[in-house]
């Protein structure tokens, strides 16, 4: 389940990792990334790219999936509809998830908060914010050792970009079908070690079977992996000449 946030600080600043570590990443994840991981003190921002292709939320919920499976506290801010059926397929952990539907104008407030007792905070803003607020929870993150993930507005100084530059459903064969899961194509930027540009296609999805463990290549039911075909409608195989057997008259 979700905890209001002021409930599970105090609580979750002793389980906090040791601080020299990177956060856990699905393997599906780690090319986005120029170290392999989630490295603590990162400031990551995820949005679409100049196209406006859809997808950022899914997004964000992958990189948090991983780190709350772990064992991490990781929040959410400002993302009121999030689907906690679309993060449990992702494979996050709801039991060490604290969401924030509103934070209103304290937000750098309640943002540097949770910075200092949780692993990772997960940020959805409106309107781009002042810059001095923005690198005060940037430095706030560095000291405490979490990861600040940001969407929804452009964030100055950011340590990695992510952008989502294509993505198309999957499920829709033939005409009718159900909608299981989602392809999206992400560049990767930044500055420093992450400045040289990295696209990846990536596939996300109940249909994406991976083997539950943390960075070796799945998120466990409902896992991240490298994109793959769809599968294939079964056929169906023609009945004997007596008809179906097996049924009750």
């Amino acid at each position: 389940m979700a905890y209001e946030a002021g409930a599970v600080v105090e609580r979750a600043a002793g389980a906090v990792l040791a601080r020299d570590r990177a956060l856990p990443l699905a393997a599906a994840l780690a090319p986005l990334f120029p170290t392999g991981g989630l490295q603590r003190g990162a400031t990551v921002s995820v949005g679409a790219g100049p196209g406006g292709a859809p997808g950022a939320t899914s997004l964000a919920l992958a990189l948090l999936s991983a780190p709350s499976a772990g064992g991490s506290w990781c929040a959410v801010v400002g993302v009121p509809e999030l689907g906690f059926v679309a993060a449990d397929q992702l494979g996050a952990d709801l039991g060490h998830l604290v969401l924030v539907p509103t934070a209103g104008q304290k937000w750098p407030v309640v943002v540097g908060a949770l910075l200092e007792g949780l692993d990772l905070v997960v940020l959805r803003l409106a309107a781009e914010p002042r810059p001095a607020a923005a690198r005060r929870l940037a430095a706030r993150a560095r000291e405490q050792g979490a990861v600040l993930v940001v969407m929804g507005a452009a964030w100055p100084g950011v340590d990695v970009r992510l952008q989502v530059v294509a993505t198309r459903w999957r499920g829709l064969q033939c005409g009718h079908g159900y909608l299981w899961g989602r392809e999206m194509e992400v560049v990767a930027s930044g500055r420093g070690a992450a400045s040289r540009e990295r696209r990846v296609q990536l596939s996300l999805g109940a249909g994406d079977l991976g083997t539950g463990g943390l960075g070796t290549g799945g998120l466990g039911t409902g896992g991240l992996l490298p994109m793959a075909a769809p599968p294939q409608p079964p056929v169906p195989r023609p009945l004997a000449a007596g008809g179906p057997t097996g049924l009750a008259s």
